[in-house]
């Protein structure tokens, strides 16, 4: 209980410098602890939502039937996961274009590619949200710990400067904020370059599976064109 209430006496009882650096990283760690939960459950929910919307597209169904199940969940407000939004976006390219009379089967099939390319990047976006921010957090708390540092160092040779004979208790008080500050500073890095690191691994993962998907949806657009004759 003493080393506790020391520990907070200590932080009371640092300079203005220091405690600005101590609120700012316990700022940034703290949001960045949000977005950690937040993307690790998004994540998780896209790489099932990959999963369970390939397995009902491969089940043979009717792509028409899928699209229109797409339609009454958007009308309902419920949630589109982000392989079916590419989905979508070729298949309603592809429909506009097929109707057209006389559509060269090429450019149908370069503008459903063009469209889940535009989907694709809308995704990519979604999947990557906050993590500049943890890389951001990863990068910059050590540097500004490292300020907390250097700053808690000069006070304690400050507190050598008026007196005749080097005590433990004089340069104490700087050396210890100096060390907290530093702490703080790995305290707030190393969770956020643990998970950026995970979820940029991700995000790269899930975000492949779109692309083979789309390649694989465009392929099958494809053979629909050129077997209809169109």
């Amino acid at each position: 209980m003493t080393n506790e209430m020391s520990f907070w006496v200590l932080i009371v009882g640092a300079t203005i410098p220091v405690k600005l650096v101590l609120l700012i990283l316990f700022g940034a760690s703290a949001l960045s602890w949000v977005m950690i939960v937040q993307r690790g459950l998004y994540l998780r929910g896209a790489g099932a939502d990959l999963k369970r919307f390939e397995s009902t597209f491969w089940s043979g169904g009717d792509l028409n039937q899928l699209f229109n199940d797409g339609n009454v969940r958007l009308q309902s407000n419920q949630h589109v996961p982000g392989v079916e939004a590419v989905f979508r976006a070729g298949f309603r390219e592809f429909n506009r274009l097929n109707q057209q009379r006389g559509a060269d089967p090429d450019s149908i099939v370069a503008g459903v590619e063009r469209a889940m390319r535009v989907a694709l990047s809308r995704e990519e976006e979604k999947l990557n949200t906050h993590l500049p921010f943890l890389a951001s957090v990863a990068s910059v708390s050590p540097y500004i710990g490292l300020f907390g540092t250097v700053w808690g160092i000069m006070q304690a040779f400050r507190g050598l400067a008026g007196m005749h004979q080097a005590t433990l208790a004089a340069v104490a008080p700087g050396i210890a904020e100096a060390l907290v500050a530093t702490a703080m500073g790995l305290f707030a890095a190393i969770p956020a370059v643990i998970a950026y690191n995970r979820f940029a691994t991700r995000v790269e993962q899930v975000y492949g599976g779109y692309q083979t998907f789309a390649e694989e949806f465009s392929g099958i657009l494809h053979r629909r064109i050129y077997s209809t004759g169109k």
